[in-house]
């Protein structure tokens, strides 16, 4: 008997059937041979949210939650925050290898070149009301970008899915960028390719037509380091959006604007703006024991806490704590960091914590780091779309060349009514 399986016996029928073990799983549709008679449909499995179900094999992003580890292409996060920049981890994300220089001068030149949008682009988004949320202005900025590079559709053209990854990455810090200033009712700033890729977005955003204005090397560096962080996650809910909506061959504009919407979601990208909320609430350092009894007595959830996939301390949030206190030596102190650091020493240390695994994520930090940055809550999702990108570029790629991918269509177990016949108006019960 084959070691590599596993025996499974249907107790409805007495019959034993041989499953193959491949990467310590099983193939679904191995399970559709157990049947009681031949006319049924067969055994499927029933997993809402795919908290068990692997729908790709990917060799992109490694997690292992109850380590705290995360790899990029193998690499620690924890190095690359440290040593590397945004643009080279997007490189690293999407070719699989880091660049040597002469690659990597070239990549950020062939990014740095597509951050100009074309002009009808810039006029559609003048369309959008002064108070539409940025996310949304995003969202439709790529779906606008879709119409405007008909070839995307090619998806099956490697020379052509690499020109809209180029393009992509540079766009969108720009649509980003006029979808907040839209917002404030300021004119556009158009790109300055002669700055890296965080300072050009910064510049975007905070332009005056001053005589002399410099970007903060130190708030250009944190948001570079938060890009990184966000870059990936594996299969998360919009990564897998973009798998999917890929998998029918859409363009990557198209998918992407399906991905940011699902970022959108408050279950996925607005876990940040939830925690400023909860900081602002509590409102003084003195009232964090009160409202993490409250917590344990079940009347909130402590936002920032805790993680779909880490079941120990988020490997980003440690870098991303670092990050806040270089941002404060610029900006000021922020009265929520002290909160911050007290709710988290007394989670830290109380056992109702410790207990259940709720360890501080990336969102705990990174709210507060944007807010003293001077962004408003609703770009903070923006900016983790900003960050995601590269991502989502790869995970959609990598979708893409994969000979075992097929348009996705899940399964369901109906539950309705059986067939039944049509009854005429007059004979319906009110």
């Amino acid at each position: 008997m084959p070691q590599n399986t596993f025996t499974i016996t249907d107790n409805r029928t007495g019959k034993s059937y041989e499953v193959p073990i491949d990467h310590n799983t099983i193939r679904a549709l191995d399970l559709r041979q157990i049947r009681v008679n031949p006319e049924d449909f067969g055994t499927m499995t029933y997993d809402p949210g795919l908290g068990n179900t692997a729908a790709s094999k990917s060799s992109i992003t490694y997690i292992d939650g109850d380590k705290g580890i995360l790899l990029y292409r193998g690499y620690p996060i924890e190095q690359l925050a440290e040593k590397s920049t945004f643009l080279e981890v997007a490189y690293l994300l999407i070719h699989g290898e880091l660049p040597n220089q002469p690659t990597l001068d070239k990549w950020t030149h062939d990014v740095m070149h597509h951050t100009f949008v074309h002009e009808d682009l810039k006029r559609m988004l003048q369309a959008y009301r002064y108070d539409a949320h940025p996310m949304g202005m995003l969202i439709g900025g790529l779906a606008i970008m879709g119409t405007l590079h008909k070839e995307a559709r090619q998806v099956q053209d490697e020379k052509v899915r690499n020109k809209q990854i180029l393009r992509i990455l540079g766009k969108m810090p720009t649509v980003a960028a006029y979808a907040y200033r839209h917002r404030i009712g300021r004119p556009y700033n158009y790109p300055n390719s002669d700055l890296d890729y965080t300072s050009n977005f910064l510049y975007m955003l905070d332009y005056l037509h001053q005589s002399h204005y410099d970007v903060n090397p130190v708030l250009a560096k944190a948001l570079d380091v938060l890009f990184i962080l966000h870059a990936d996650h594996e299969q998360n809910c919009s990564s897998a959006v973009m798998r999917s909506i890929g998998s029918a061959q859409a363009d990557p504009y198209n998918a992407m604007a399906g991905a940011a919407a699902a970022l959108f979601g408050p279950l996925h990208g607005g876990a940040n703006e939830a925690v400023i909320k909860m900081l602002a609430e509590i409102g003084d350092v003195k009232k964090v024991p009160d409202y993490v009894e409250r917590v344990k007595k079940g009347e909130f959830r402590l936002m920032g806490f805790g993680h779909r996939v880490y079941h120990s301390y988020d490997p980003r949030a440690t870098i991303i704590k670092k990050v806040a206190y270089d941002v404060f030596e610029v900006t000021g102190s922020n009265p929520l960091l002290e909160i911050a650091v007290a709710l988290e020493q007394v989670a830290l240390s109380d056992e109702y914590f410790v207990k259940r695994k709720l360890y501080p994520n990336v969102d705990f930090y990174s709210g507060i780091i944007y807010q003293a940055m001077g962004f408003p809550p609703d770009m903070f999702t923006v900016l983790f779309a900003l960050g995601r990108a590269p991502g989502w570029l790869a995970q959609w790629n990598e979708m893409i060349t994969d000979p075992d991918t097929r348009i996705v269509r899940p399964m369901q177990i109906y539950l309705g009514h059986s067939k039944r016949d049509y009854v005429p108006m007059e004979e319906r019960k009110a």
